[in-house]
């Protein structure tokens, strides 16, 4: 285990704030003016200039998603009550009854106002502009747990049982692309630059499909399923990015090898003792952030070594992220620990 001693760490805390119970998630508005937080009470928090703004009070139900339109003008929440909420501007400007879903899953497109998000086993696109429902997509072999839309906002995957199911946004009713697997993909993501999509399965593998290749890469050996997974935006010299995936209480960070027949090679980080709830590489950068149980919050850098081990959270980091520029990390913990340090 390292254990890190630094005279001048590179991240110091600069706020500390409360919300009454554990952090749910955490999402930055696009040109990083404001933090929004939600919580297992059903808060909603915005954090702007030093200040935490209350939008939404505590309900006794748990918000689970939390996500700003990539031109910041909404904001959109959504859990256990089963509605998804729209804010514009700090104001409330719909609500979408869906109960008795849960809805633990929604993304922005990153092209358009254009919402996903889960509804058991379906998922419906929402266009906040024009306040209408674009589609409903059947996922047909289980609920939703995982939404992701591609960077150029062409394609939407959602995953669940079965594998991942793609949707091209161009055309809906085209049958979707299926990347077919015998168990669960838990957690997904598209790689930023669009040319990988990855999968986390409750079998303890990680699946990697290079888009337009048919054959996806397999990587198996782990402790435990697959929670979390993360991209780099930053790529290596092959003009790949790295991916880190998190199983119990170890990461793993992939780097596309230069021959084909070794595909991607693994390199295991282990620090911390509990399991972990969240990984994210800092933008345009190869700096790697992992938020745990054990309340520690790992910053590995360039070489996967800890940098820096940042704490807070008494009960354990519940979930984390990166400013948009990368000078300002945010994490959430299990006691409603809202924490911030700058670089």
């Amino acid at each position: 285990m390292n254990f890190i001693s630094s005279k001048s760490p590179e991240f110091q805390q600069f706020y500390s704030g409360k919300l009454a119970d554990y952090v749910t998630a955490l999402a930055w508005s696009g040109d990083g003016n404001i933090l929004a937080a939600t919580s297992g009470a059903g808060e909603v928090k915005l954090w702007s200039n030093g200040e935490l703004i209350n939008l939404q009070s505590e309900t006794g139900k748990s918000l689970d998603c939390i996500a700003f339109s990539p031109d910041g003008k909404y904001l959109a929440v959504g859990g256990q009550d089963g509605k998804v909420k729209i804010w514009r501007e700090n104001q409330l400007i719909t609500t979408l009854e869906n109960a008795p879903a849960w809805v633990d899953k929604l993304a922005w497109s990153y092209t358009s106002n254009h919402l996903a998000f889960s509804l058991g086993r379906y998922v419906q696109v929402w266009d906040a502009d024009r306040e209408d429902i674009v589609v409903t997509l059947n996922f047909e072999n289980s609920s939703i747990l995982g939404i992701d839309w591609r960077k150029d906002g062409q394609y939407l995957a959602i995953s669940g049982y079965k594998g991942v199911k793609i949707w091209n946004s161009q055309n809906w009713d085209e049958e979707p692309y299926v990347l077919s697997m015998s168990t669960v993909s838990i957690a997904m993501a598209w790689s930023p630059d669009g040319q990988y999509l990855a999968s986390g399965n409750m079998d303890r593998s990680v699946t990697v499909l290079e888009w337009e290749n048919p054959d996806p890469w397999v990587m198996r050996g782990f402790p435990g399923k697959i929670r979390h997974l993360a991209w780099s935006e930053a790529k290596t010299s092959v003009g790949a990015p790295l991916l880190a995936s998190s199983s119990v209480e170890g990461v793993v960070v992939w780097e596309k090898s230069a021959d084909e027949s070794v595909g991607w090679e693994a390199k295991v980080l282990t620090n911390h003792v509990d399991i972990i709830n969240a990984i994210a590489f800092a933008p345009n950068s190869f700096f790697l952030a992992s938020a745990a149980a054990d309340g520690w919050l790992c910053l590995w850098d360039e070489n996967q070594q800890v940098k820096q081990i940042l704490t807070g959270a008494l009960a354990g980091f519940s979930s984390l992220a990166w400013h948009p520029q990368g000078q300002f990390l945010a994490a959430g913990g299990e006691q409603g620990e809202l924490l911030m340090w700058s670089q």
